[in-house]
């Protein structure tokens, strides 16, 4: 049995996918084997056809339509028997270390449940596009680095969340804290289930010899659209509502309201300011539905320790924010 294995979500995505695969089978030698999984979410734009006609090695899962990336993945995790998974969206291209740079990382990680990769811009590749994600106290995600010198972020350390666009998970912590949350469909999935794991005593790491050249937005369309828009806002609020306890909320909704005000400002002037503020109104709905409350972490007082760690992190990575690193 392999060690890892790689699982693509993939929806139309054959633009990029057949480049995609091309480097993922180029690693190194000495790379260990790997198994690769492709989830197709109901393609209609011969994505199906090019996977059974040039890449008979590649296991497929046929979905009959777009159920979204968290269900896409959950379906490949869920088949994968290899005791390590990596994410790996269709538009990118990894470099020869990959493969390797993550799988060493996290095995020599025992408290790791991710490791995220170095994902560099597609046209301008000196530039990053991720180095690990972050998230603070005004409720915002945010890429570690984006449109910086990649070479100011060569060193690995400890980030908040891996970007699910290039990262390898430990399988068996799934088991225990439980796999992506489907109410996402899309858009900081990847947050919540690191959240998520640092409530368990799990961390995220960044390993920067994992390199891959990422395309960015390519299902969505664009950097910032309507449809786009509505949902990470309707999921930013999700996140906070869904993995702190009620007296955390309240004690950190002066700055999420902070927050919330400041990124609908952002959005009136790209003229969206009408789908945020409908985003936020659909992630208090998510959260107060019975779905929602069904998906809340529930506070144990043996994580007590690790919430205020979590609560220093979300106050330091707003100081990370006005420093710009």
């Amino acid at each position: 049995m392999c060690k890892v294995t790689v699982i693509i979500p993939n929806y139309n995505g054959i633009k990029f996918l057949g480049e995609c695969l091309e480097a993922l089978f180029s690693q190194e030698p000495g790379t260990p084997e790997f198994d690769v999984l492709v989830v197709d979410n109901g393609s209609t734009d011969g994505s199906r056809e090019l996977l059974q006609e040039r890449y008979p090695q590649v296991q497929t899962l046929l979905l009959q339509e777009n159920t979204g990336f968290c269900h896409a993945v959950n379906v490949g995790i869920g088949q994968a028997e290899s005791p390590y998974v990596i994410l790996l969206n269709n538009d990118t291209k990894v470099k020869s270390r990959f493969v390797s740079s993550l799988l060493r990382e996290i095995e020599n990680k025992p408290d790791a449940f991710a490791v995220s990769a170095r994902m560099l811009m597609w046209d301008k590749p000196e530039l990053l596009d991720d180095a690990g994600d972050q998230y603070c106290v005004l409720g915002w995600a945010y890429a570690r680095g984006k449109g910086k010198a990649a070479t100011k972020y060569d060193k690995p350390c400890r980030v908040f969340s891996a970007c699910g666009g290039a990262a390898i998970y430990r399988r068996s912590i799934f088991e225990e804290i439980g796999f992506f949350d489907e109410e996402h469909f899309a858009y900081l999935e990847d947050l919540d289930i690191c959240y998520r794991a640092r409530i368990y005593g799990y961390c995220s790491y960044y390993q920067p010899e994992a390199e891959v050249i990422h395309f960015g937005s390519a299902s969505s369309g664009s950097r910032y659209n309507l449809w786009k828009t509505e949902l990470a806002a309707a999921n930013s609020v999700y996140v906070t509502c869904k993995n702190m306890p009620l007296l955390q909320w309240l004690w950190n909704l002066p700055f999420l309201l902070l927050g919330w005000l400041i990124k609908y400002l952002f959005f009136v002037r790209k003229k969206m300011g009408k789908a945020y503020l409908k985003g936020l109104k659909n992630g208090f709905r998510k959260s107060l539905s019975a779905s929602g409350r069904a998906h809340k972490v529930r506070f144990q007082v043996k994580n007590l320790p690790a919430y205020l760690a979590i609560q220093g992190q979300l106050y330091l990575n707003v100081l990370r924010i006005l420093k710009k690193s």
